[in-house]
């Protein structure tokens, strides 16, 4: 098992003082006293503290870099994230570094605790569906470093937040399915603990409920073509079998398209399939898949307009901004207007 690493919380505890005396402490700031200073640098010696993101906090000149940690870069929606955030960095004069965690709680923890902020004045961040524990993100917005989530944000942590609407785009999708004529609706939802997969999960209990419905099944999984396949294969394992399905995102919509034709199904004409990115493959994939736009272009550059603003101002009060998504019919959801052609 691998030996936490010392933190400044860690370090403010022995001391008795604040994490944030700690933190001013090691930026050697006008209003923490040489003594102080000093007991700071020698406690952290004593417990080998290492200095990293956490510790640093704001260099006083500013390096005009920030940091972007997401799960993944292959997908269309963090790769047009990622283009928003470097365009509105650009425009501003800052730099963009960027850390990959493939989606593992470990990777995370190991990029934020060990990324030093000598080269970094801030940070922008899409947790994984693996992370429980926040407290590597808590011990940043304790130190005073500037922070702010995107798209899938934590709900333990207080800090500001750049998100689509995405129980509004809940339920848009599942009216329109009820629009079309089907009533037997099941979700394949998002990893349990997210935040994103919460707000979709309730938007179309609620529709449902609205239109005194029944959910005809729910199931948690991953994001990926492969999870929706898998989850299919659950659903329609049942005498009470469903004839529309609301996925999550567009992959595991795919991946129910593709099950669907697999088992001779028509799509849209039996069994409606709606997704949520608006990924460009929806257009191309057969049938075309009906979608929840979502603004993913926006997001990047609203999060990394509100992180500059953080990092040039301390006293900028946190923002929970919600941008919102677009219904994009297509296809997989038209009884009689759907082709299922490989």
């Amino acid at each position: 098992m691998t030996k936490r690493l010392t933190t400044i919380k860690d370090i403010a505890k022995t001391l008795g003082i604040s994490v944030a005396t700690v933190s001013r402490a090691m930026r050697d700031t006008y209003d923490v006293s040489a003594e102080t200073r000093k007991l700071v640098l020698d406690t952290a010696a004593k417990m080998n503290y290492r200095p990293n993101f956490n510790a640093t906090g704001l260099v006083k000149s500013g390096t005009h870099k920030i940091a972007v940690i997401i799960p993944a870069i292959t997908n269309y929606y963090f790769s047009t994230v990622i283009t928003g955030i470097q365009e509105y960095a650009l425009e501003h004069n800052y730099q963009v570094m960027l850390y990959l965690t493939n989606d593992s709680a470990y990777w995370e923890t190991k990029v934020v605790r060990e990324l030093s902020l000598s080269s970094v004045d801030g940070l922008l961040a899409c947790i994984t569906y693996e992370t429980a524990d926040f407290s590597h993100f808590q011990e940043l917005i304790e130190a005073d470093v500037p922070l702010v989530f995107f798209d899938r944000v934590p709900e333990s942590v207080s800090t500001s937040v750049v998100v689509q609407d995405d129980y509004t785009g809940a339920c848009l999708a599942t009216e329109h399915l009820i629009a079309q004529g089907y009533s037997r609706i099941a979700h394949l939802a998002g990893p349990r603990g997210l935040n994103l997969t919460q707000q979709r999960l309730q938007g179309y209990l609620d529709t449902l409920k609205k239109h005194n419905l029944e959910s005809y099944g729910v199931i948690h999984s991953g994001f990926s073509d492969e999870n929706g396949r898998h989850d299919m294969g659950i659903l329609f394992n049942s005498t009470s079998k469903p004839d529309a399905i609301f996925s999550v995102n567009d992959r595991k919509a795919f991946g129910a398209i593709l099950w669907l034709r697999e088992q001779g199904i028509l799509v849209g004409e039996e069994v409606g399939v709606i997704g949520f990115t608006n990924d460009p493959i929806s257009k191309i994939i057969t049938p075309s898949l009906s979608t929840i736009a979502e603004p993913a272009y926006e997001i990047g550059r609203k999060s990394c307009e509100v992180l500059i603003k953080h990092i040039q101002k301390q006293s900028y009060p946190v923002q929970e901004i919600s941008l919102p998504t677009e219904l994009i019919i297509r296809a997989s959801t038209q009884r009689g207007a759907s082709s299922n052609c490989i």
